[in-house]
Order: structure tokens, then sequence, then C-alpha cells
């Protein structure tokens, strides 16, 4: 039976320091295979992340600056949150 569970931080620790072995039907794949590699559907190939709308107070002079670089504010203003994001881990 498969479960749907949230990884804790010892499990996912767990999963990182379990050795790899590769043989012969299982070869380590090189750096160029693995940039070739695409997926059985290409549907799923590129997945968009959800929109979602809500409303948001910030600082008037952060969305000032954010507007006066032109028409696309807001995907600008998700942008850099995202980096936020993603350089945090």
């Amino acid at each position: 039976m498969i479960t749907s569970k949230k990884l804790s931080p010892e499990r996912i620790e767990e999963i990182k320091k379990f050795p790899i072995t590769y043989d012969q039907d299982c070869p380590k794949l090189t750096p160029s295979q693995i940039a070739r590699m695409k997926p059985a559907n290409q549907k799923f190939w590129k997945v968009e992340p959800v929109k979602v709308s809500l409303s948001i107070k910030i600082d008037a002079d952060v969305l000032a600056w954010f507007k006066s670089k032109g028409k696309g504010y807001q995907t600008r203003i998700n942008q850099a949150l995202r980096d936020v994001m993603l350089q945090s881990g």
C-alpha cells in the first residue's frame, strides 16, 4: 500500500546516506545522457506553477519601484520572491 506522507528531515538524511550501486542493468549515466532525458509523455515535460490570487500589503516605495520598470511588475515581484525562496533552500 502506498501512502502519501511528507518525509521528516531525519528520513531525508537517511535516504541521502543510502549507498547507490551501479551495474550493467543500471549503469551510471553521464551528464550528457541525463541532459537528453525526456519524460515518456511530453505533456509532463513543463509543469507550470498554479497561480493564486491574494491581497498583500507591501511598502509603497517597493511597489512604485517594481511598477517603474514597466509592464509585468506582478511577474517581477513573483520572480523576486521565487529567487529568495530557492536561495533559502
